[in-house]
């Protein structure tokens, strides 16, 4: 990982951790053992696993993510997005800057004439909403998601741009073979960047379904139009 984005992925989990323990859903000792495991993962070189909310809610399984998103929603008047029921425009997937993703747990996934709208695990760190309002410009509309979705999304986009398009020829010569590339992501029943004891079942957080607006009334952002439904 480049020093610039192990920059932003270090300052991104500290906030997130700090606002954690803020709203009383870790406590600090806990979240100093997580900040130790995740500065072991960062080094392993698996961005799957470079989160500290991860490590809280799957490894050492003190707070719920779904527990997270709810706090999210509750207070901070943010939606909620389920990305794989989500057609993402061909555009914002070509410019999505994927080690900017990692590090933030957040994915752009569609615009609205100065909207932008993007899925974050990581609403609750300053330093993750503070990045993409300045790489983007314009208003971001936010909407939370889970970590697992959000790293199925990016392994999935990684493996798109791995593999040549359909028709292109390879540089030696030889056709591609559909289906012949194992996907980096993780196996059927993983449904979390962690992977959970067998047998254990958590309810979602949300129900699979197009974007929901957030509540209105002093919230950041205050209203959000839903992203335009797409045939």
């Amino acid at each position: 990982m480049a020093t610039e984005y192990r920059s932003l992925l270090m300052r991104a989990n500290r906030l997130m951790g700090a606002n954690l323990v803020d709203a009383n859903l870790v406590k600090i000792d806990d979240l100093e053992k997580a900040n130790e495991r995740l500065l072991e993962l960062v080094a392993s070189g698996q961005p799957r696993q470079n989160t500290v909310l991860g490590i809280l809610c799957y490894e050492m399984k003190v707070v719920r993510e779904e527990d997270v998103l709810q706090h999210v929603v509750d207070n901070e008047g943010v939606g909620l997005v389920d990305l794989r029921d989500y057609d993402v425009p061909e555009d914002i997937r070509r410019q999505t800057d994927v080690s900017s993703c990692w590090a933030t747990w957040s994915v752009p996934f569609d615009r609205e004439e100065d909207f932008h709208f993007i899925a974050t695990a990581y609403y609750l760190s300053p330093a993750v909403r503070a990045h993409w309002e300045k790489l983007l410009g314009g208003s971001v509309l936010w909407f939370g998601v889970t970590l697992d979705a959000i790293a199925d999304y990016l392994e999935k986009l990684e493996l798109e741009r791995a593999v040549p398009a359909s028709g292109t020829r390879s540089p030696f010569g030889r056709p591609v073979t559909p289906g012949g590339t194992t996907a980096p992501f993780a196996k059927p029943g993983s449904n979390a960047p962690f992977p959970k004891p067998a047998g254990s079942v958590t309810a979602a957080p949300f129900p699979t379904a197009a974007p929901v607006p957030p509540a209105t009334g002093g919230s950041t952002p205050p209203t959000a139009v839903p992203p335009p439904v797409r045939t």
